[in-house]
C-alpha cells in the first residue's frame, strides 16, 4: 500500500506548527513525543503505520475550530480521528500530519424525549448514546460491534451499520445534524433537531465522506422507543450456500427481523474456543431476531422457522429466556475478537444483493483456495453486508500481499454481482485503489469536485478514498 511523500517544508516548519498549536490549545492538548505518537500511527487496520508529525486532542468545537485554521494556514494535512477502531485505515495518519483527535468531546448536550433526539459530542462512544437514554425507556439504533469502543465522529464518517441496522437503518437513517468545522476553521451548523431540512441534502454527503470535507464536532441523533420485546432464534445448516439460500427466503417472503446475522464454520469454531456460547456442528448459522409484542414476535418467528426447516437445518434454537438470547448473541458480539485469536486478518465489508448470497459466498470460498488463505465470513446477511476475514501471517513475507489480493477480487466480486465496495468500514487506503471497479472517471471527478469545494488545499484526510494516481493534481 503506497503513501505519498512527506512534504518537505512542512517537516521544516515542524517545530514552529507545533509551537503554535501549542499556543491555541490548553496544556497537554499537542503530542509531539516520539513514543507517545506510537499509540497514533495506526488504526484498526494495524497492517499499515505511520507516526503523525504530531497528534492534538481539542476539548472544544472552539478548539477544533483554531487547529483547523492554523494547519490551513500552514498547509499542514490533518487526519481526523474518533476512537481509531476504522477498519480500512480511515485515521492512518502521514508522516507530514496533525492527526485530530476527538475523544475528549464526549458530552451528552441535550436530550429531548418528546421530539425523540439526543445531541452529543461526536467522540462520544456509539454504546453511551444508548446508554445515557436506557433508564427511560430510549436507545440509539446503530450497533456496529465496536459499538463499546467506536465514536460517533467515526460513525458519520464511515456511515456505520451494525447487526439491528436490517429494520432501523445505518447511520444516515438516524442522523439529524451535525455542527462542523472546516477546512478553513469555519463552523457551521448541517441539519438539525427536525425531520428534513430544506436546501440541498448536505448531511447526506456529511455521512459517509470519510472525513474528507469537515470535523464533526457534535451530531443530533434520532432516538428510538425500546420495543416491547425481542426474540432470537438460531439454525443451523450444513453448507454455507443453504443459509445464504435461506436468508434470501426470509426477506423475499416480506418478512423484515430487526437482525439476521451470519457465521460460517471457521467463525462458530473461533467463537466457541473463545465463549463457549454452545453453537451447533455445523457449517454455518443464522442468528435471526425479532422483536415486538408476544403475539408478533411469535408470528415471525413461526413464519421463518417455517422458511428455515423447508431448507432442511441442522438444527434450529429458539430462544426461550433473556440468558438464552444473551448466550445466543455472546459468539456474535465477540467473533471478530475470537478470530484475532486464530490469525491476523483482513476484513472487508462489500455488500452484495441478497439474492447473491449462495453464489458470492460459494465463490469466496473459491477465490480463498486458489490463493492458499483461509476466509472466515461473519457478517450482517439481512442486507448483505458481507465481511470476510482473510486470516494471513503478518510476519510471513509476501502473505500480507497475497491477502490485499485476494481481498481486491473479493470486493470486486462484490461489484460484479451488483452490489459495491464497502457497506459500512468506508474506503480509508484499503480500498482506495480499487475505486475504479466501481466508479468511473467522470464519477470520481464529480466527488473530486465535492471535496475541492470544501477542501480547497485537500488538507483533509490526505491520501484516502481516491486512487492516488487519480488525485495526484489535487493534493496539496
Amino acid at each position: 500500500m503506497q503513501m505519498p511523500e512527506p512534504r518537505a517544508d512542512i517537516l521544516t516548519g515542524r517545530a514552529r506548527i507545533v509551537e503554535r498549536l501549542r499556543a491555541a490549545l490548553p496544556p497537554g492538548a499537542v503530542i509531539d513525543d516520539a513514543i507517545e505518537l506510537k499509540v497514533y500511527e495506526c488504526d484498526g487496520l494495524a497492517a499499515y503505520r505511520c507516526p503523525p508529525m504530531c497528534a492534538v486532542l481539542p476539548g472544544s468545537t472552539a478548539e477544533v475550530s483554531a487547529v483547523m485554521r492554523i494547519c490551513n494556514e500552514e498547509g499542514v494535512p490533518v487526519v481526523p480521528r474518533g476512537s481509531g477502531t476504522s477498519l480500512s485505515g480511515g485515521a492512518l495518519p502521514t508522516a507530514d500530519s496533525v492527526l485530530l483527535g476527538v475523544a475528549r468531546l464526549n458530552g451528552v448536550l441535550e436530550v429531548d424525549y418528546d421530539n425523540r433526539f439526543i445531541r452529543v459530542e461526536a467522540g462520544r462512544t456509539n454504546l453511551s448514546v444508548t446508554g445515557a437514554v436506557e433508564q427511560d425507556g430510549f436507545f440509539y439504533a446503530p450497533d456496529p460491534s465496536s459499538q463499546l469502543a467506536c465514536a460517533i465522529a467515526g460513525n458519520i464518517a464511515m456511515n456505520s451499520g451494525g447487526a439491528h441496522c436490517l429494520k432501523y437503518g445505518v447511520t444516515t437513517n438516524n442522523l439529524l445534524g451535525v455542527t462542523m468545522v472546516m477546512a478553513d476553521g469555519e463552523v457551521v451548523e448541517i441539519g438539525g433537531a427536525h425531520l428534513d431540512a430544506g436546501g440541498l441534502d448536505l448531511l447526506g454527503l456529511v455521512c459517509g465522506s470519510e472525513g474528507q470535507l469537515g470535523v464533526v464536532t457534535e451530531a443530533t441523533l434520532r432516538i428510538l422507543a425500546k420495543p416491547e420485546g425481542a426474540r432470537p432464534v438460531l439454525v443451523g445448516f450444513d453448507s454455507s450456500e443453504v443459509a445464504g439460500q435461506c436468508v434470501s427466503d426470509i426477506i423475499k417472503a416480506g418478512i423484515v427481523p430487526v437482525a439476521i446475522e451470519f457465521m460460517d464454520r471457521l467463525t462458530i469454531r473461533a467463537a466457541e474456543a473463545h465463549v463457549a456460547a454452545g453453537y451447533p456442528d455445523c457449517e454455518a448459522l443464522l442468528i435471526i431476531e425479532v422483536e415486538g409484542s408476544a403475539g408478533e414476535i411469535d408470528d415471525q418467528l413461526g413464519r421463518i422457522i417455517a422458511i428455515a426447516k423447508a431448507h432442511d437445518p441442522v438444527e434450529i434454537r429458539e430462544s426461550g429466556s433473556a440468558a438464552e438470547s444473551e448466550r445466543i448473541w455472546k459468539g456474535r458480539k465477540t467473533a471478530f475478537g475470537a478470530m484475532g485469536q486464530i490469525n491476523d486478518y483482513m476484513c472487508l465489508d462489500g455488500t452484495i444483493p441478497v439474492s447473491e448470497l449462495p453464489f458470492v459466498l460459494r465463490r469466496i470460498g473459491e477465490l480463498g483456495a486458489e490463493y492458499g488463505l483461509d476466509v472466515g465470513n461473519v457478517f450482517h446477511a439481512g442486507d448483505g453486508n458481507m465481511h470476510p476475514l482473510i486470516l494471513y501471517d503478518a510476519n510471513k513475507p509476501g502473505d500480507l500481499e497475497k491477502a490485499e489480493a485476494l481481498g481486491a477480487d473479493i470486493l470486486r466480486l462484490c461489484v460484479e454481482v451488483g452490489g459495491c465496495l464497502t457497506g459500512e468500514h468506508g474506503v480509508g487506503v484499503e480500498k482506495r485503489e480499487i475505486m475504479t471497479a466501481q466508479y468511473g472517471a467522470d464519477d470520481l471527478e464529480i466527488q473530486m469536485q465535492v471535496k475541492d469545494v470544501f477542501d480547497p488545499q485537500w488538507i483533509l484526510n490526505p491520501a484516502k478514498v481516491f486512487p492516488l494516481e487519480v488525485s495526484a493534481g489535487r493534493r496539496s
